[in-house]
């Protein structure tokens, strides 16, 4: 029997901004990523996949400018075939701070920045 207070998997991530600084975050993940929109209003842009998992841009009050430390916290992005992917992305203007590059555990990565100046990554898993 499952314990009802286990917590589950992490269904979701949020990433907030200031109110001036939410539209080119927004454009960047909607607009140059193009990850699949659930819901876009003033202030709030989520974004769902498939297997329901969100990542959601949200304005909040408390936080201001661009990300202080953006090695804190990085989002990975599935990326079956990662060249074409950063190729693609690099055609709408995305500077990759690591192009795609293999990894010792046989996985490939490569690395950008997002307006707010958090960092996000492209992953391809060993195998694929």
């Amino acid at each position: 029997m499952t314990d009802p207070a286990a917590l589950g998997p992490i269904n979701g991530v949020l990433l907030w901004t200031s109110a001036e600084r939410y539209e080119p975050l927004a454009a960047f993940y909607r607009d140059v990523l193009r990850l699949p929109v659930r819901t876009d209003r003033p202030g709030h842009l989520a974004f769902e996949w498939p297997d329901g998992m969100r990542l959601t841009l949200g304005v909040h009050t408390l936080v201001d400018g661009p990300a202080r430390d953006p090695h804190r916290i990085m989002l990975n992005l599935a990326a079956p075939d990662i060249v074409a992917v950063a190729a693609t992305l690099r055609a709408r203007g995305v500077v990759f701070t690591r192009e795609p590059s293999p990894e010792p555990w046989g996985g490939w990565i490569a690395t950008f920045a997002d307006p707010d100046g958090n960092l996000v990554q492209l992953l391809q898993p060993a195998g694929s």
